[in-house]
């Protein structure tokens, strides 16, 4: 429940990213041991990640302290499989495929689920594998991946399009792979990054990784991982929208302005004010937005995990915007709830038409994805009246608690049963 028309003031303190923690705590099943992941957030896709590692027959534990670790025990042998059940309320569980297949040799994992934002097809991830020596087979809705050689070997493989978490899987696999790997058109993330330099810490040897060309020599083994997750530049830059709307002032600490320079560059294009501090950003609202275009792009364009939150912004611009999505077919389904709210939206094609509104009304409205949710919230904060959101537990997968973060700003908002 938002009640809304009271613009945010303060700070708030970004989490660690999911899209990072994701494939580093997937990453510790190459190596056996005690790995220790420090700023792994608390949501329900890691808690759906650790669930899947408990089934193969990994610990996985809290640990007490401000460094939001996360502690995961990998025995000498695992249950190399992930069933349906679990896989099915996350597509990102796939990235245990090219660790299962890398040290074990073989695999079974259902094919993903997720977000119903479009067709996200798995298959560069099994041609990446394919290359690197692994029989890949698909029956009764799983993958069945094995290395008959007992070990991948190292291949020169080009990926067909920008797939981050086809990156991070093939990636995952050649660090293992006897030889050299040389990886092309590879997404350029910061979260690859991320992953990279966790990889690099457990013994691997990698370089090129936030270009699009990574070289990996094959390691024989890798140690237990030591890694500190990068802040959450969705999270931030779900904030930051939030502060650009009229009369909004927010600091966002803890983010890393260099993985947000698309984002920035469109905020200030808006007309709103954005300071870059020691530890973070500070953006100030001035009055309505002034339109603008935003097309969707792998990084360092500008991400489509923003395209909903920005369209809020730009519903109450001063003028027509148009957003083009490029990335995902599916991802203008939070524009019906949008006009519930009062927002002028026409899609067509990959095309959404904003003519900015000079304001929006309370109204219920339902989630149908991750980042829709965090735009309804961001939209039932600037409209008048209440805004009810149901189905929030697409929000609890990727935003910490954001009803607990946003109150002190002023936000007037809180989670009740349904």
């Amino acid at each position: 429940m938002v009640e809304g028309g009271v613009p945010l003031q303060g700070s708030v303190e970004v989490s660690g990213a999911k899209n990072a923690a994701l494939p580093v705590v997937a990453a510790a099943l190459l190596a056996e041991g005690d790995h220790l992941v420090r700023n792994v957030p608390d949501l329900a896709d890691v808690s759906t990640l650790c669930r899947l590692l408990r089934h193969m027959g990994c610990r996985t534990e809290r640990v007490p302290g401000p460094r939001r670790a996360l502690s995961v025990h990998v025995p000498g042998s695992v249950l190399p499989e992930a069933p349906y059940d679990l896989v099915k309320t996350m597509r990102a569980s796939v990235v245990v495929l090219g660790p299962l297949v890398a040290r074990w040799g073989v695999a079974r994992v259902s094919l993903p689920g997720g977000c119903a934002i479009g067709a996200r097809p798995i298959d560069q991830h099994l041609k990446g594998l394919a290359a690197l020596g692994a029989e890949i087979r698909l029956e009764h809705g799983y993958v069945y991946a094995s290395v008959p050689a007992g070990r991948l070997r190292g291949a020169v493989f080009t990926f067909d399009g920008v797939t981050v978490t086809g990156t991070e899987n093939v990636l995952m696999a050649a660090v293992l792979a006897r030889g050299v790997s040389v990886l092309r058109n590879c997404a350029r993330e910061p979260e690859v990054k991320d992953l990279a330099d966790a990889l690099a810490g457990m013994g691997a040897c990698i370089e090129g990784a936030g270009t699009d060309e990574i070289r990996i020599a094959g390691v024989e083994a890798l140690r237990p991982a030591h890694h500190a997750v990068i802040a959450d530049r969705i999270e931030a830059g779900t904030f930051l929208v939030a502060g650009a709307l009229p009369g909004g002032d927010v600091t966002v600490r803890g983010c890393v302005p260099a993985h947000l320079e698309a984002l920035i560059e469109k905020l200030r294009a808006v007309g709103a004010d954005v300071r870059e501090l020691t530890d973070g950003l500070r953006v100030i609202g001035n009055g309505r937005a002034r339109p603008v275009d935003v097309r969707t792009a792998p990084h360092p364009g500008f991400p489509t995990d923003m395209q909903a939150q920005i369209m809020v912004l730009l519903a109450l611009a001063d003028g027509s915007s148009r957003i083009t999505e490029t990335v995902f077919e599916n991802r203008f389904m939070h524009v019906q709830e949008l006009i519930r709210l009062g927002a002028d939206v026409t899609v067509e094609g990959k095309t959404a038409l904003v003519r900015g509104v000079s304001r929006l009304s309370g109204a219920p409205v339902m989630a149908s994805d991750l980042r829709a949710s965090a735009a309804l919230v961001l939209a039932g904060l600037a409209a008048q009246g209440v805004t009810e959101i149901q189905r929030v537990y697409h929000l609890d997968r990727g935003y910490e608690r954001i009803e607990e973060k946003l109150a002190p700003l002023g936000a007037r908002i809180r989670r009740v049963k349904a």
